[in-house]
């Protein structure tokens, strides 16, 4: 049986913070642990030639989003401040992985944003969101200036290129990769039949 599977997310994406909320039930169901890769959607986008929705797609998107946030049973607001720069954001939670505090600024950051409707763009929402969340916000928000962090959000962008992501939420059970919120089912399933 695996034991992990692989999540690539960026806040800035409502779909990855509707399928955040499921991790914890996958991984109990399971007994597989998520590997948390933040990425940047923008990045991502350049490499593969997408280009931002159009209006009629985001409005449909907010339509959407809040089925499921009803369906899951989670706050859910499309914030004012969207689209936004997410790069900080997902930079604190590469730091904050690193002291293996990764989920909990993941959940703080996707709650201040998409439950919250906060601009993690700015550092000090940042801080705050994480320090709620009993995390060093202020120590996190520092490291997010840190070379090697940096290096670390663009490798992990990268290696979702090499391994074929084309947007977010993206699971991979082994090699089995799986788009979208409403893909979930499909790799727990996946999960099942390797144990």
């Amino acid at each position: 049986m695996p034991q992990t599977f692989d999540f690539f997310y960026d806040l800035g994406s409502p779909y990855s913070y509707l399928a955040s909320t499921q991790l914890a039930g996958i991984e109990q169901r399971t007994g597989a642990n998520a590997r948390l890769l933040p990425i940047t959607l923008g990045g991502l986008r350049k490499a593969t030639g997408h280009q931002v929705p159009p209006p009629q797609q985001l409005k449909y998107m907010s339509e959407d989003t809040a089925r499921w946030a009803h369906q899951y049973g989670v706050p859910m607001q499309i914030p004012r401040a969207f689209p936004i720069s997410t790069i900080q954001a997902l930079r604190a939670c590469i730091a904050a992985d690193r002291r293996e505090r990764g989920a909990e600024a993941m959940h703080a950051l996707f709650g201040a944003y998409w439950a919250d409707g906060e601009d993690i763009s700015d550092g000090s929402v940042i801080e705050r969101a994480l320090a709620r969340a009993g995390l060093d916000g202020k120590g996190l928000v520092a490291a997010t200036h840190l070379q090697e962090i940096k290096d670390a959000l663009r490798k992990n962008t990268d290696l979702a290129l090499a391994r074929g992501v084309f947007g977010v939420p993206t699971l991979f059970v082994g090699e089995r990769s799986f788009w979208g919120n409403d893909r979930l089912h499909f790799a727990e399933a996946e999960l099942r039949r390797q144990i």
